[in-house]
């Protein structure tokens, strides 16, 4: 793969357009800012969620201590019936019974907000209890809790039993259990939710509203983007068929000069450049027709001198001499005269114009040195003599130096394309650019002042196309003139 393809790969989905990557840089600025705010946000946030989450179990666990502390205070035959009591009137803010040995339960997993709670709801309990309490505290899934010795899950008690203390539905939270030695072969057993709304002690994402936010917000900046890269890219558009039309010779008004500051510069730039150049075409014009007549008169006077020799063999040599001179002047003023035709922007028909062209060499009047295929699918715009002239340097070309040419057209929305292929020996490619220089010779070839390709590709330049040489692999020269349709959309 040639190096020059490789960015261009690389690269294949960056927008082509002023729009698409304004609009692309635009999302891109936008996503990263709101990313960067939201992440500031959601930091502070969870900063201050972790603060009221150790407030919230500081006051947890007073009320764990306060509700040991009031057990430890009955006697032992009525702690039972309190029990009781509670379970009957729907239980209090924790879920409370008497077990003769603390249970086991699978912990769930670590994370720093329960480590934290553990932190603060142990630290709470053995100031207020005393440091040498026996006591355990973790969190545990509602599918894993155990409630008595016997190991009752949570689903196999009455409903009216733990439902205020540790009911949350459909959430399934976990649920902080306390566990606590207070007397011999006798632990108080506390299990709760954590207060709202602290119910959940997993980080959280971006709530789905700033998610809507930052969509929301993105999708009408890129909306007023995309409106004002529109409105400001109007006068490049019109800055830009204006310099196709100028490149095919179309004469139009000046360029309106509209638009931001700098796109007015532009416009101001482009209408004063375009007057220069037509001056500069026209002072051209006017001196080489000067020249063309200057150069007539004496060459004219020579020969009439050249007939009044006595010496034949001077005669013809002075003779041969001045029609060297005067082809030189004609070649020189055609080249300037056929790139240079003024006539105006037209539709051609280029079927009949190449037809017309390569009638002569057709069978069955021709000698068949011609063949033809392919056609246009519409007109084309453009100059009919300049065309005409281009074309037939081409195929004379051809002919010249290879002796048939086999044209092939081709045609698309984006461009009609000329083929033009001969039998000769071809072109050696370190010197294919050397062919479209004024009086250029090839060594080997025939007598001549050009190869007259120049002038096809001065003509192809003024329509805003190209061309090009390729020797064939099967031998021969392919000569290729594309002349764009674009300029006939703007």
């Amino acid at each position: 793969m040639p190096a020059t393809e490789r960015p261009r790969r690389r690269w294949r989905f960056v927008p082509h357009s002023l729009l698409g990557r304004m609009l692309l840089l635009t999302l891109l600025a936008v996503l990263m800012a709101q990313g960067l705010s939201s992440l500031i946000w959601l930091s502070q946030l969870r900063a201050s969620q972790m603060e009221g989450l150790r407030t919230s179990a500081r006051s947890l666990a007073q009320s764990m201590a306060a509700s040991v502390s009031y057990f430890r205070s009955l006697p032992l035959g009525y702690r039972p019936l309190v029990l009781d009591q509670l379970r009957s009137m729907g239980g209090t803010r924790f879920f409370v019974s008497l077990n003769d040995k603390p249970l086991e339960m699978r912990m769930l997993p670590e994370t720093p907000r329960k480590r934290a709670v553990l932190n603060e709801v142990e630290q709470v309990l053995r100031q207020r209890l005393g440091r040498a309490v026996d006591m355990t505290i973790e969190f545990v899934s509602p599918d894993d809790l155990r409630i008595f010795n016997g190991g009752l899950k949570l689903d196999e008690l009455p409903p009216s039993w733990a439902h205020y203390a540790l009911g949350f539905e459909p959430l399934a939270p976990p649920i902080l259990v306390t566990q606590i030695q207070i007397g011999p072969g006798e632990w108080l057993y506390l299990a709760s939710l954590m207060p709202a709304p602290y119910v959940s002690l997993e980080n959280e994402g971006l709530p789905v509203q700033q998610l809507w936010f930052i969509m929301l917000t993105s999708g009408f900046l890129l909306l007023f983007i995309g409106l004002l890269v529109r409105w400001q890219s109007r006068p490049l558009k019109r800055l830009a068929a204006a310099a196709r039309d100028m490149s095919v010779g179309d004469q139009t008004d000046p360029l309106p000069e509209a638009g931001g500051s700098e796109v007015i510069e532009v416009s101001r730039a482009f209408n004063n450049m375009r007057d220069r150049i037509g001056r500069y075409v026209a002072e051209r014009g006017q001196l080489f027709s000067a020249i063309s007549h200057d150069l007539r008169t004496p060459i004219t006077r020579l020969r009439l001198r050249v007939e009044l020799l006595d010496d034949e063999a001077q005669q013809a040599s002075f003779t041969r001499d001045l029609d060297e001179l005067e082809l030189l002047v004609k070649g020189a003023l055609q080249c300037v005269k056929d790139t240079d035709i003024h006539e105006n922007i037209e539709p051609v028909d280029l079927n009949q114009l190449i037809r017309y062209i390569v009638e002569p060499y057709l069978p069955p009047e021709g000698d068949g040195r011609v063949t033809l295929e392919g056609r246009a699918l519409r007109p084309y715009s453009g100059k009919p003599l300049a065309l005409k002239r281009c074309i037939g340097n081409v195929l004379d070309n051809a002919l010249k130096y290879g002796e048939r040419a086999h044209l092939l057209i081709e045609d698309d929305k984006h461009a009609l394309t000329l083929h033009v292929d001969d039998e000769g020996p071809g072109v050696p490619e370190q010197r294919q650019e050397e062919v479209f220089e004024p009086h250029v010779r090839l060594a080997g070839q025939q007598q001549g002042y050009g190869l007259g390709l120049g002038i096809a590709r001065n003509i192809a330049h003024a329509h805003g196309g190209e061309v090009s040489l390729r020797n064939l692999r099967e031998g021969g020269l392919r000569v290729t003139l594309r002349l764009p349709r674009r300029h006939e959309q703007a």
